[in-house]
This record gives structure tokens, sequence and C-alpha cells, in this order.
């Protein structure tokens, strides 16, 4: 046990220029009671699953086709803690979460930002496990991801991928996978039986305005690897899956110029569905939220633009619905506003609304986590003033929850509340860390 400790700081003095330089260890590890707790933890799984993968000859006989995703293995532990099951972080009650893309996960940034998380209201990072470039984050056991390739550009450590979840874990910060589905140029030149197809001459794919194949929806192949992935993940630490891209291309050519011979008459906001309920269906057994993203125009527009995503279709195949609420995304006019990218509290307020009326008639209709702009794209310059008040229309509205969007994963601070409670468990970590090192107690961090 307290050899793996000592691995964890001596992770931390060699990688100095990549982590330490912007996070001190005792940020990025926590205490030393916690994180070897967690490293029993991760192996206890791993010991558990190693078990169960050789069952009995009998049992073996009895059992009937084995799951998609096999159950997350409860871990015994020696100690006087609890029994822990999968996912290791639970869910918080409000969900405020950062975008961290697959290059700020792999440089310094990604620490930069689990250490933003530490001390304000901020309590989760959605983190790309597979970008809509196709890149994995880290080798994979996935056999296609291996097979492509998918695992081999500049792919994390896994050291490294497990000290960043430990430390998330340590600070009580949600670790959120995301995985795009249908926007995979990478899987879909592979396997160009799953990609759509030209309606003029339907053995070549259909290419978008920048020359990149899209897989074709209604192929189950590139849901499986997703799902694949997705499994992956939660065997690895995160705490919940985020699917994107759950949808045809928004491109107005794809009407006259691709065919989808396996829709069978099937509308396309019904092949969503369908593919978002076996989705969720597979990853039953690891019992955490599946989330899914959407347009965020998609709760006011009646239609599934064209895209297959209708909200009383998809609103009850996840557990949460992320609605891409970008004020710069809405046309001047929308909800009559003349430029509702200056007016972003109103265009959210407005969008949240009809979210609202339209979930209140579908059973069952997932809790809504919208997501809010904090990047500029036409006039005006977004500051903290424009960020923070989608947040407050959010609130106004009784959403509490969000998660913002920098393409960049570079925030604006200013825009993000201090969070005293976090402050304060910060400092009983240190106060405990030292107490069992027998160092003089730390100041609470400011």
């Amino acid at each position: 046990m307290w050899v793996h400790g000592r691995m964890m700081r001596t992770y931390c003095v060699g990688r100095g220029g990549q982590g330490c330089a912007s996070i001190d260890c005792v940020m990025r590890f926590a205490d030393r009671v916690a994180l070897e707790a967690a490293v029993l933890v991760c192996a206890s799984v791993a010991a558990a699953r190693a078990q169960s993968s050789s069952p009995p000859a009998s049992t073996a006989a009895a059992a009937s086709a084995p799951a998609f995703c096999p159950s997350p293995a409860r871990v015994a532990n020696s100690d006087s803690l609890p029994d822990l099951r999968p996912p290791l972080v639970p869910m918080p009650k409000v969900v405020r979460g950062l975008y961290v893309n697959r290059w700020a996960a792999l440089g310094d940034r990604g620490w930069q930002l689990i250490q933003l998380a530490s001390r304000t209201e901020v309590n989760a990072l959605v983190i790309d496990v597979k970008d809509d470039r196709g890149f994995v984050l880290y080798r994979s056991r996935v056999p296609l991801a291996r097979e492509i390739g998918a695992d081999t550009n500049r792919p994390m450590r896994h050291e490294r991928l497990r000290a960043m979840l430990d430390s998330m874990r340590a600070h009580h910060i949600y670790p959120i996978a995301r995985i795009v589905v249908a926007k995979d140029p990478l899987l879909a030149n592979a396997r160009l039986e799953w990609a759509i197809r030209r309606k003029a001459d339907p053995s070549a794919p259909w290419r978008d305005r920048k020359g990149n194949p899209w897989l074709d929806p209604h192929q189950d192949g590139p849901w499986r690897y997703a799902a694949e992935l997705a499994c992956e993940a939660v065997d690895l630490g995160f705490s919940e899956i985020q699917f994107d891209y759950v949808r045809f291309p928004d491109d107005k050519r794809l009407v006259l110029d691709a065919t989808f011979p396996l829709a069978r008459g099937r509308l396309r906001a019904q092949v969503i569905r369908d593919q978002l309920l076996a989705t969720r269906k597979r990853l039953e057994p690891l019992g955490v939220p599946i989330t899914a993203d959407v347009f965020g125009l998609t709760a006011t527009d009646t239609t599934d633009m064209g895209i297959g995503q209708k909200w009383e279709q998809f609103v009850n195949t996840v557990d949460v619905v992320l609605p891409m609420m970008y004020p710069s995304h809405y046309n001047p006019g929308s909800y009559g506003i003349g430029n509702p990218n200056a007016h972003p509290y109103e265009t959210i307020a407005h969008g949240l609304r009809d979210a609202h009326r339209r979930s209140a008639t579908v059973p069952g209709a997932a809790s809504l986590r919208p997501w809010y702009q904090d990047f500029t794209l036409g006039p005006p310059h977004y500051t903290a003033t424009e960020v923070r008040a989608q947040i407050e229309a959010g609130y106004a509205n009784g959403v509490q929850g969000w998660v913002l969007w920098n393409p960049r994963s570079m925030y604006t601070e200013s825009a993000i509340h201090g969070a005293p409670e976090r402050t304060a468990m910060q400092f009983d970590k240190r106060r405990a860390s030292a107490a069992h090192d027998g160092s003089t107690i730390p100041e609470p961090r400011s």
C-alpha cells in the first residue's frame, strides 16, 4: 500500500515540468491516506474482475449469453471503509462542469482545471474520451480502436490517467467521459460500409463540406463501438457517459445527395431514438448515468431539424439531456430577439421554458443540464457578464446544473463563483494528511 503512495509521489516529481508547475503534489494527489485508499479500490476492482472472468464450469454452462458490459464488481475492503461499487465518484446533486478537450487533458491545462474545480463551484469535468476526429484519449483495450489506430495519436499514458482520475476523486470532482458517435472520420474511412452513402454512387461515401465522411446512424456498428468505449471508460474510473453527435449531419445537401438503405421507412428521429435506447440498454449493467448532447434549438423547434433530434423522441431515452444553448447559435429574431447573442439571459430563459413545457408531456423525461457559451462568436465579445447571465437564467428557470463550453478549454474564471465548502474540505484533508505525517498543520488555502 505504501509502495503505491511512493510511486505516485515519484510520478509527481518526475513529471514536474508537465503537471506540478501548475498544481502542487498535495493538490494533485490529495492526502496520502485518501490516495492509497483509491489505489487499493482500483486494485481490488481489477482483482474482483479477474476472478469473475473465470467462473466455475457449472456456472458458465448455466449462464446465458454474456452481457454487453459486465456489471462492475463490488469491492470488499479490508479496511473500515464501506463496500464500494463504481462509479467511485457519485453524481453531485447539482452538476456544474467544464469541458476538457483531449489536448487540454494531455497537457498542463488538465491539471489547471482540476485545481480550478477544487476551489470553485465547479464539481465536474467533461473529458474527451473520443473526440470528433475519432481519436481516443488513451491506449484502448477495445479491439476496433486498436485496429484502426484510434488510440495512437499521442495517447495519454495510463499512469497519468490514473493520477488524474484519482486526483478528481480525492477532490470530489465528477469525471464525465465524452464520446462522439456519428462524427468519426477515422472510423468512417476505415469502415466504409458504415459510412453514409452517396445517392449518385452508393459504393462511395457521402462527404461533408470539409471532405470528411460521416457514419450512418442507421448502422449498429458505430453505436456498438461507442458503447464498448463507454464500458472501458467506466472500468477506468469515469462516473458518467456523455454521448455527443448523436445525430445526422447538419447539412442541407444530405436530402439530395445521400442514401440510407437501412432506413426502411423510418424517420430520422425514430432512428436516433431507437439507437439511444439500444445503447442505454447495452450499458445498463454499468450502473452509471447515460447522457446525450443535443442541439439547443431542439427545445423550441417542433421538427427534427433534419438531424434526427426531436425533443419528444429523445428526451426519455437517456438519464440527462444536455441542450447546447449557445446564444450565438440562434438566428436573429429567435424568440423575438434581434440579436440573441447579445441577450444571453433572455435567450436561455426562452429555451429552458420551452424545454420544461415539452418535457412535461413525456413520461420519464430526462433531467436538464444545459451547455452554456464561454466563447466569443460574433458580437459582442463574451465576458464574465455574458457567461454568468446564462447561468443565472438557468437558476431563474429551475435549472441548477450546467456545463460551460469553450473549444480550447480556456474559461472565464471570473464568471465562476468560489465555493467556501470546497475550500473548507481541502483544509480538512490537508490537516488530516499533516497529522498523519506528523508535520505542522497547514494554513487554509486562500
